[in-house]
């Protein structure tokens, strides 16, 4: 008698393998965020992981991870971080159903006139209204990091500082608290960009306002968008009184100097003159400056402009014309061109109403 085969007897299931919990910096990679983002994210709006590990180290599970990726795409599509988190974590207030913070809601009497916009312009207003500094924070490191200096400018920031002032300017007093907030923080978030690591040699470009003239936001954004192409830059800032100007140009040897001017009264054009007379060096190689003027301040009409200047129009096509004029390019990098969309947006041609404290 043959014995018994033996069956094979089958094994247990195993366990499924424990999901793959990813520490602070590898989950800022693959969302593209910065972990100081998460962090703030974490600190201020409860969006945290469910779990740490010994030493109190942030470990993101995949469930944590899908909420901050509906997170990102909450405030990418012009949603206020708080709102943005509140439905990720699937709270509602007073027990109602979250809805989409993104999905356009009634204008109501604060509402800011914006016209078709990026989504992320409306959540910048939405929180700029409502004084939300954190949220308006976030939302401009988020569209610097993603769109660039440029773009955001033109496209986001911009347009919502021209909504400000249109707001501010209907309302009498009204509003004025919006604006110096909103500004301040553009102006914070600009200051936060780090020029190029390997600048290109020579001479700078000179950036200054011209006497009198307080409003410095779109040569923050200008100097920004320089540095960040690796194009030395000097910038004066707000209201240069005219000696400091002139010093500032012989000292620094500048290949082009800019010079920003709001409002017609602020417009000085023998100022202009002067400083496009200005040269420096010894006597046989004498240098001087390529002067440009920014600003609507400056007028369309050939009596504002001195001869020798040239206007600059937006932040886009002025990049461009200050490295024609001035012969810079940045190695591997195509001189940009207005966009079809430079007319309506573009900084220089329309700045904000007010867009500085």
């Amino acid at each position: 008698m043959e014995p018994e085969s033996r069956q094979p007897q089958p094994q247990p299931p195993q366990p499924p393998p424990p999901p793959v919990a990813l520490g602070t910096g590898a989950v800022a990679r693959r969302l593209g965020v910065s972990p100081t983002t998460l962090r703030s994210w974490e600190r201020r709006y409860a969006i945290g992981p469910d779990r740490r590990e010994t030493g109190r180290h942030r470990r993101w599970t995949p469930e944590d991870i899908a909420r901050l990726e509906l997170m990102c795409r909450l405030t990418a599509q012009g949603a206020p971080p708080s709102e943005a988190a509140r439905v990720a974590r699937g709270i509602a207030p007073a027990g109602q159903p979250a809805a989409d913070p993104a999905a356009p809601g009634p204008g109501g009497p604060r509402a800011l006139r914006l016209g078709d916009v990026r989504p992320e312009c409306r959540g910048l207003a939405r929180a700029a209204v409502r004084l939300d500094a954190p949220a308006v924070e976030d939302l401009l490191a988020a569209v610097l990091a993603e769109l660039g200096p440029v773009t955001a400018w033109e496209e986001v920031i911009a347009p919502t500082l021209h909504a400000v002032g249109r707001k501010w300017a209907s309302a009498g007093e009204r509003y004025v608290e919006v604006e110096h907030l909103l500004s301040w923080h553009v102006s914070a978030a600009l200051h936060r960009i780090r020029p190029a690591p390997d600048q290109l040699a020579g001479p700078p470009v000179l950036l200054a306002c011209t006497p009198g003239e307080q409003h410095s936001l779109p040569m923050e954004a200008l100097a920004a968008a320089l540095g960040e192409r690796g194009l030395p830059v000097r910038m004066f800032g707000a209201a240069l009184p005219v000696d400091a100007l002139r010093e500032a140009v012989r000292r620094t040897g500048p290949r082009a100097v800019v010079l920003w001017a709001q409002s017609r009264t602020t417009a000085d054009t023998s100022l202009a003159r002067a400083v496009a007379g200005i040269e420096w060096g010894p006597r046989g190689a004498r240098g001087h400056a390529a002067l440009l003027l920014a600003g609507p301040g400056w007028g369309a009409g050939s009596a504002a402009q001195p001869l020798g200047t040239e206007r600059l129009f937006g932040l886009r096509s002025g990049l461009a014309v200050i490295e024609s004029v001035a012969g810079l390019q940045t190695p591997g990098r195509a001189p940009e061109r207005a966009s079809a969309k430079a007319p309506g947006t573009a900084a220089g041609r329309a700045a904000p109403a007010a867009c500085g404290s």
